[in-house]
């Protein structure tokens, strides 16, 4: 808080640099501050005083002040053991109220002053501090080694073969499309503010929602652990390789890759369990491996062929192999485009390895979008290289056997491997060669200049791949069970050591691998992931496109290559590519995101993570309401606005109930809430956030909107001219009855009836609900003395959350108000609760033409297209009052009679000007039928209606200036007293509001 200083005072300050400082608090004119220290001064150019490592520092640009200069803590949302963050103070602070407390410097802070008045944090870095990786080693080298998979080193060849290298490049380019793109989305989401633990499952909820988040986090979890068969399988499919040709089997070739495929998940859960640092140490070993590996594959087709190399299909470097293989040669049931698509595309989904680890990197957003791009473009060359190489190398078709060599003379042979001596017509003829490109699945190792190198980099790239998954999937499932989205899973989110580890995670995430290892075979678990990643990549560009075409104030990524279009693309060829690859399956994986999609809508967790699905939301709202505009007013779209005066929404929880039952999916409901008094006073009860919750706990589809007013009728006033949002303005008043008028200070009741004027004036309809127990629940409730109760209350039930069966509605349609008596009753027989209720209608009418007044009203509800199921005419309704209920009505107005019979004229006007409430014996003598007409519809009201369970009557009106206060609450009070049923009195603003035209 600043305050000016006087000159006085400036003038006797010490003074050193440009300005000084002093407290300005303190009256005394001793050499103390107010806080018991030397005052002291700064030179506020020192950039060392500029900040709030002194006990000055609220002090800093040379007055008392409680404003602080920005700071990241103001911002974060994360703590740090033993570190107090510091605060910005509230407005309150800065506007209202002095708190002696902020100016005390944290509790962090030192609190002895260094020469130079900079005191120096006296913070020891947290123990246990976790492990934390940079780009290269968190991200790139771990995205490399998911990417360089099985698919590298036992299929790629294969896919070469089948497809030839022009559509294998292709397939390559294909996949690196969908990968790259969703790289792109996936460091535009990183970089959209701090990332946590939780991987892509995180990137996605929170920017998405928690919707979508779910169900692609759950999938893509899955997808993973299924990810660590795929790659065990083809570890496994090696070893039974090698033990074969040494001539050793465990069982059979389909149950060794079973048993070799169990021992080593076991393994790498061990490793993974041993934690992340083990876990990095053993990717940079195998990254190691893979490049030897690569380096020795190379090396390995320039060296001269062996025989025995040729008699497996490897002749070096030829031009016509090259160009023997560059066209596609479809064998099998997997011979297709698309089925080699689909065996491949695994190779390229392991974008994401990086990001899933997103809270053991030491900068998140800087890591991710440079790792794995990178990583993207590096494997994306030796994918190609890989494929070109061996595709001009290797013949499709070799036997193996050193005997096959060209007898001179030969003239049977058939094939490349003719030109260079070797004759494999036999097998190539038949199809059932062993070796070759398109029958060998080592072919790399093979090729290479020293095979055993290529199986250790087989083993690299399969186990690392595998170990890959095995920790991206329990760290994104962790954080899924951390939200609480789904039921059951909780149990698998509990984290352990400094890392937080995921043990449970890692269990589950085991036994799913083992079951998918159990199927054994590679050609048949690839396609299920491809599938699932696809859905994942699918998801992650939409919710980039989403996010950018919601014009959220959130979406600022800072990362600058992103693309909004790029991203719709990257959604769309994913979905396109999942269906022409295997439909079932794009059905089935669409067929869980719905499923879990349709759960987490169902249950509304309480998630705020302000994604762009409530960005989205916002902006159609928004268009819609503008665009409102521009349509005109039609009877046949008139809904029931209403303005609801509930004070705080639960003190008066049937009101609401019975308004929000016509209102659900209906129409506009707001809550208003006139708070009376000064408005330093009561700026806490504004606070609508309780009442909100409150609503939304009740199930109560509705605004809430409060202010604060001198009086009740000046903040109604203004409720009804500023409630709404164009089009969407309440046109119905809606209020309870005021029971307690007789009790109250007449003035609040001439408050009260003047509000219900001003509705009319501002040409609202207006709805008075009864009943017999009363509204209001305040006293009951206690809840305005504590505003949090309003969330943790027991939520009170009223009748109007009760089916009703069994009982009638009964409608006095008395008066034609343009139809609002009638639609509101029709509009709350839609709802499930009242559907089963019957309908009756009261009219009146003359007894010497009863039949053709029922006729014609039951003709008009007929044209209205209203059901309702009777009608009667009242035709006693003008008859005389019993005499009884007559003096019960002349006791109720005696208080309020002015008696100005035998009184002075001038002494009668200045009781009318003192006291406008009172009713003179001339307003009793002209409104005297209109009295007795309150009086005999009472009397009608509770010989038909006394078991109705609503009974809804065309309210009176009282001329303006002409009808005091109380005479008015009189009819009203003797209209509805004594009835069982909740009353309500309506009267729209006559117009029409119901319509029997089509157009």
């Amino acid at each position: 808080m600043a305050e000016s200083r006087d000159e006085t005072a400036a003038e006797s300050a010490p003074s050193s640099g440009r300005f000084t400082i002093r407290s300005l608090i303190s009256t005394d004119e001793s050499t103390k501050s107010q806080y018991g220290q030397q005052e002291t001064s700064y030179d506020t150019f020192n950039p060392n005083n500029l900040t709030h490592s002194n006990t000055f520092y609220m002090r800093t640009f040379g007055y008392n002040t409680l404003d602080a200069v920005p700071n990241y803590d103001h911002y974060a949302n994360t703590e740090v053991p033993g570190w107090v963050k510091k605060a910005r103070p509230t407005l309150e602070d800065l506007h209202s109220i002095l708190k002696q407390d902020h100016l005390q410097p944290p509790v962090y802070e030192a609190s002895n002053d260094s020469p130079d008045g900079e005191a120096e944090n006296v913070v020891e870095k947290p123990s246990g501090e976790p492990v934390r990786f940079g780009w290269i080693k968190g991200v790139m080298i771990r995205c490399m080694l998911n990417i360089w998979g099985v698919i590298l080193y036992l299929r790629l060849p294969w896919i070469t073969a089948q497809a030839g290298i022009a559509l294998t490049w292709l397939i390559i380019f294909m996949s690196i499309t969908v990968t790259s793109i969703t790289g792109l989305s996936i460091s535009a989401i990183s970089t959209n503010g701090k990332v946590k633990s939780g991987g892509t499952y995180f990137l996605i909820s929170r920017s998405l929602g928690p919707e979508l988040g779910g169900s692609i986090g759950l999938i893509f979890a899955f997808a993973n652990a299924v990810a660590v068969a795929m790659h065990t399988v083809g570890f496994a499919e090696t070893v039974r390789d090698l033990m074969q040709e040494n001539g050793a089997t465990i069982a059979d070739p389909s149950n060794d890759i079973r048993i070799i495929g169990i021992i080593t998940v076991a393994v790498l859960l061990g490793i993974s369990l041993a934690g992340m640092e083990w876990e990095a140490k053993a990717q940079v070993l195998f990254f190691i491996v893979i490049m030897v590996s690569f380096v020795n594959y190379l090396v390995g087709t320039v060296i001269p062929a062996t025989d025995e190399k040729k008699a497996k299909g490897f002749f070096s470097y030829r031009a016509d192999i090259f160009a023997e293989n560059f066209v596609p040669r479809w064998r099998g049931p997997d011979g297709s485009f698309f089925g080699m698509f689909s065996i491949f595309f695994p190779s390229a989904t392991g974008i994401l390895a990086g990001a899933n680890i997103s809270g053991d990197l030491r900068d998140p957003a800087v890591a991710i979008p440079k790792g794995t791009l990178m990583a993207i473009f590096w494997t994306t060359i030796s994918y190609l290289i890989i494929s070109a190489t061996i595709g001009s190398c290797v013949v499709r078709d070799a036997s193996g056997s050193l005997n096959d060599t060209i007898i001179d003379g030969g003239t049977n042979c058939v094939g490349l491997a003719c030109d260079y001596g070797w004759n494999f017509t036999s097998c190539a003829l038949k199809q059932n060669c062993k070796y070759g490109l398109i029958n060998h699945y080592q072919a790399m190792s093979m090729v290479s200049g020293f095979a055993p190198l290529v199986t250790a980099g087989i083993f690299g790239a399969t186990l690392s791949s595998a170990l890959a998954c095995l920790v991206s999937a329990p760290k994104v499932f962790q954080c899924l069970c951390k939200d609480n989205l789904y039921p059951l899973i909780g149990f698998f989110g509990k984290g352990y050591g400094k890392n937080n580890e995921p043990i449970r995670g890692y269990i589950l995430t085991f036994l799913i691998a083992i079951a998918f290892i159990l199927i054994g075979e590679l050609n048949t678990i690839a396609p299920i992931i491809s599938n699932f990643f696809l859905c994942s990549y699918a998801l992650i560009n939409f919710s980039c496109f989403h996010a950018s075409i919601t014009n959220s104030p959130g979406w600022r990524p800072s990362f600058k290559y992103y693309n909004k279009w790029a991203s719709l693309f990257g959604a769309v060829i994913s979905v396109v590519i999942m269906f022409l690859l295997a439909w079932e399956s794009a059905l089935i994986a669409f067929g869980i995101v719905l499923f879990l999609l349709a759960y987490v809508l169902y249950k509304k967790p309480e998630a705020n993570w302000g994604s762009s699905v409530q960005a989205g939301s916002y902006n159609m709202a928004l268009s819609y309401c503008v665009g409102l505009n521009q349509v005109e007013d039609h009877i046949k779209n008139f809904r029931p606005q209403c303005l609801v005066l509930t004070g705080p929404p639960n003190f008066r929880p049937a009101l609401v109930d019975f308004v929000g039952t016509f209102t659900k999916k209906q129409s506009i409901m707001i809550c208003g809430n006139v708070i009376i008094g000064p408005r330093k006073q009561k700026l806490q009860e504004m606070n609508s956030e309780g009442h909100v919750k409150w609503l939304n706990k009740r199930k109560i589809r509705a605004f809430y909107t409060g202010l604060i007013a001198d009086d009740l009728r000046s903040g109604v006033q203004m409720l009804i001219q500023a409630s709404g949002l164009g089009y969407m303005k309440p046109n119905v008043l809606f209020l309870g009855y005021k029971k307690n008028w007789q009790s109250s200070h007449p003035r609040n009741v001439e408050s009260y009836v003047a509000i219900l004027h001003d509705a009319f004036d501002f040409n609202c309809g207006l709805c008075l609900l009864r009943m017999k127990e009363g509204l209001n629940m305040s006293r009951v409730m206690q809840a305005h003395m504590d505003p949090e109760a309003v969330t943790v209350e027991q939520q009170a039930s009223t009748i109007f959350q009760i089916n009703q069966t069994k009982k009638t509605i009964d409608i006095y349609w008395l008066f034609d108000d343009g139809g609002l008596t009638l639609l509101i009753p029709y509009l709350l027989t839609r709802k499930k609760r009242w559907e089963k209720v019957k309908i009756r209608v009261f009219v009146g009418g003359q007894i010497n033409r009863m039949d053709e007044e029922r006729k014609a009203m039951i003709s008009l509800l007929s044209k209205f297209r209203i059901g309702f199921h009777e009608v009667h005419v009242l035709p006693d309704i003008n008859q005389k009052p019993r005499p009884e209920h007559v003096k019960r009505f002349e006791d109720l107005i005696a208080p309020y009679m002015l008696n100005d019979g035998f009184k002075d004229e001038l002494l009668v006007n200045e009781m009318r000007r003192d006291c406008p409430w009172k009713i003179s014996d001339e307003e009793i003598k002209r409104n005297r039928a209109k009295s007795l007409r309150q009086i005999r519809l009472n009397e009608i009201l509770l010989d038909y209606s006394r078991d109705a369970a609503l009974v809804v009557v065309t309210m009176p009106i009282a001329r303006k200036n002409k009808c005091p206060s109380s005479l008015y609450m009189a009819w009203l009070e003797t209209l509805s007293q004594d009835l069982r049923p909740p009353v309500l009195l309506v009267r729209g603003n006559q117009k029409n509001v119901l319509t029997m035209y089509c157009q």
